[in-house]
């Protein structure tokens, strides 16, 4: 077990240090932020000396090994329009986005897996079909346009729940949380909601065939034969089977709520980290814009590392052929 942490872990060590010189590059190539944060009547002396206390007036290495450098001290640079560390001020809005990455895979869980196996198990009946049917709705619907109907359905016309911002908030552990007050839980609903749809969709779809392929494995039909309570057979030998699949994916997609929760946070003005990213966008802040991802990265990698060592846990064959592999290209290397 621990040969495989070690060799995920310098794996992941080695994804890290690739994508920061591709995000870095990427920033780096895009636009001119002196351009839009210089005033328009300053002049060329001014505009060099913004550039050089920027930074901006080395070469891209030399830059980029600043980054690197301030990067291991955990330090990833400091805006340009706020004046203050890049790492912070993400940080600052990181708990919104996930208390929102959060609420939402506990409604794709809690209501994802239910829905599937139970259209796993009556495929023909018409509550599978009419879950199927939502599930293909929930992947084809653009994520935007939902959220405005959303808008316009709950809080225009019935006026249930508010529309934008966050709600109440309290600190618990040192963390801003609102989904333990009404006003706050009212305020993350639809935009959880908005959020979770595809990955609902997606945890419909898995537990179904995961469902509809264990159901005909020899083991379900020697349960079925000893007379096992069919509830027994369900939660004991049908969501085992299942479970390494949906938790595969649900780690990675945990990732992809966080990384692409920038839409429904414009939609429903949700201050979290992705509506800061649309704004430094705008104004070419590149600190934020690549700390933001370097964080996006890195939680990517770190989920990559946690999924792999649960699903170790869950099928102890994958460890078990990442030490055979290991033990075989050491005997190679003394022949």
């Amino acid at each position: 077990m621990s040969v495989f942490i070690i060799r995920r872990l310098l794996q992941s060590g080695v994804v890290v240090v690739i994508m920061s010189f591709i995000v870095f590059s990427g920033v780096f190539l895009i636009g001119d932020p002196v351009e839009i944060l210089v005033s328009d009547d300053a002049d060329q002396e001014e505009r060099e000396e913004m550039i050089k206390s920027m930074g901006l007036d080395k070469p891209f290495l030399v830059q980029y090994g600043i980054f690197i450098s301030k990067a291991l001290k955990g330090n990833l640079g400091e805006s340009f329009v706020f004046n203050e560390p890049a790492l912070l001020l993400i940080l600052d809005r990181m708990p919104a986005t996930m208390e929102l990455a959060v609420v939402s895979l506990m409604i794709a869980i809690v209501f994802g897996i239910p829905l599937g196996v139970w259209a796993g198990l009556k495929p023909e009946s018409w509550a599978s079909k009419s879950i199927m049917t939502g599930s293909i709705l929930g992947f084809s619907l653009p994520t935007f346009w939902v959220g405005i109907m959303m808008i316009l359905l709950f809080a225009v016309m019935l006026g249930w729940l508010p529309s934008t911002g966050r709600g109440d908030v309290q600190v618990i552990l040192g963390m801003p949380i609102s989904i333990f007050s009404w006003d706050g839980f009212s305020h993350v609903l639809m935009p959880a909601v908005n959020l979770a749809l595809f990955k609902l969709s997606m945890v419909i779809r898995l537990a179904r065939a995961g469902t509809r392929e264990v159901m005909h494995q020899d083991y379900i039909k020697f349960a079925k034969a000893k007379g096992l309570q069919e509830s027994r057979i369900i939660l004991v030998h049908v969501l085992k089977n299942i479970l390494i699949p949906v938790v595969t994916v649900l780690g990675l997609e945990f990732g992809g709520l966080v990384a692409f929760s920038v839409v429904t946070e414009t939609v429903f003005a949700w201050p979290g980290m992705g509506k800061l990213l649309i704004d430094s966008i705008g104004l070419l802040d590149r600190p934020i814009i690549v700390a933001y991802l370097m964080i996006i990265v890195f939680l990517f990698v770190f989920i990559n590392l946690v999924v792999d060592i649960l699903y170790s846990i869950l099928d102890p064959r994958v460890r078990l052929q990442a030490v055979s592999y290991t033990h075989l290209r050491a005997h190679e290397t003394l022949r």
